[in-house]
């Protein structure tokens, strides 16, 4: 039997330990979906002996900086991320949840201060990680539809 397999990339970030199905959500989370050149290779519903099933991305020529790492985090808490330079990993690490998110994820109430086109950056406290809760510090509005809000 033939098997297809992806290439390994020479310089880059590969994301390991998604939840299976979450990929695509993830690349829109991360802005790749509107950047046409950027190559990218998406392994979904792949063997996994802790989870059954995971999905993979691979990303060339692009490091994650800490707020995309923490996007990553609310869509997949599992996940691994994996620096890579001239074919080999340099940096391996799991995402992590912090106890306060800012900046990356709106408030689902509308009428909270953080969007009324004040100057305030939206800060939410985490109540839980699993599942994935937040707080808004202003409004004090819990969220449990992270995804939906992600900036």
């Amino acid at each position: 039997m033939k098997e297809l397999k992806v290439q390994p990339i020479k310089d880059g970030t590969v994301i390991d330990h998604i939840t299976a199905g979450s990929a695509l959500k993830v690349l829109n989370i991360l802005g790749i979906s509107k950047n046409p050149t950027a190559t990218v290779s998406i392994l979904m519903n792949v063997k996994s002996e802790k989870e059954g099933k995971k999905d993979i991305v691979k990303i060339e020529n692009r490091e994650l900086n800490p707020k995309e790492v923490d996007k990553v985090a609310l869509i997949a808490s599992n996940a691994t991320i994996n620096i890579i330079r001239n074919y080999s990993v340099k940096q391996k690490h799991k995402v992590s949840l912090p106890d306060t998110i800012k900046g990356i994820v709106r408030c689902a109430n509308p009428n909270c201060i953080s969007n009324l086109k004040e100057p305030v950056e939206p800060a939410f406290r985490v109540v839980s990680k699993n599942p994935i809760k937040l707080r808004c510090y202003y409004c004090e509005r819990e969220m449990e539809d992270v995804a939906g809000n992600i900036i």
